[in-house]
């Protein structure tokens, strides 16, 4: 009797063992997908390393809201549908030169697209513009690191835009990365979060149940 006992709590140890693995893999492949996919469409040149820090940047400080972001290349969406989306568009050079042409730093960083007063989910970046503001903005050792930083600059220019599509609102902050107007400075600054009021907007928007 001993003996079967012994057999019984050995093969039960053993399926434990064997079910923990994939009821790991379960519990991961069910979790909640993202609030939102980004469809990146670059139309100009650009570097890897700062496409990929942008999309860090950004999905960063959005997080902060509780929204979790999903990025896509538009080349590689065809025939797949999404839940909610909006399209990021950049154009110009995403990429640092540090002996660039004389450019016009007038002019936003970004736009939202509007129609009948409505924002829509379709934004558009002048890379040219931002990447200009920032190298006005680097200093010594920033010049080795150029790629990332201004990563971290469309990141947050990003993150500004895609406020006011989940807001579905042109409002701007007083503090943050939702402020109206931003110096090349604070796009590489350590930190741009979204302030306490963007925070609410968004959480709030994203609870609303819309006819």
């Amino acid at each position: 009797m001993r003996l079967e006992l012994r057999l019984v709590c050995t093969r039960l140890c053993l399926l434990a063992c064997l079910a923990t693995p994939y009821a790991t893999q379960l519990a991961a492949s069910q979790e909640a997908p993202s609030d939102v996919t980004v469809i990146v469409d670059i139309k100009g040149p650009y570097s890897q390393i700062a496409i990929k820090e942008m999309q860090r940047e950004a999905t960063q400080i959005i997080h902060t809201s509780g929204v979790r972001l999903d990025w896509q290349r538009r080349e590689n969406i065809a025939n797949t549908v999404f839940n909610d989306l909006v399209v990021m568009t950049f154009k110009g050079s995403c990429t640092f030169d540090p002996a660039p042409p004389i450019y016009d730093e007038l002019g936003p960083y970004a736009i939202t697209r509007t129609a009948n007063g409505e924002v829509q989910p379709f934004g558009e970046v002048d890379c040219d513009r931002v990447v200009n503001s920032v190298r006005t903005a680097m200093f010594g050792e920033d010049y080795s690191r150029g790629e990332l930083l201004i990563g971290r600059a469309l990141g947050r220019v990003v993150a500004h835009e895609l406020v006011h599509m989940l807001t579905r609102s042109g409002q701007h902050a007083h503090d943050g990365v939702q402020k109206a107007a931003l110096s090349g400075k604070q796009l590489i600054s350590r930190s741009l979060p979204l302030s306490a009021m963007d925070v609410d907007r968004l959480r709030l928007e994203r609870h609303t149940v819309r006819p």
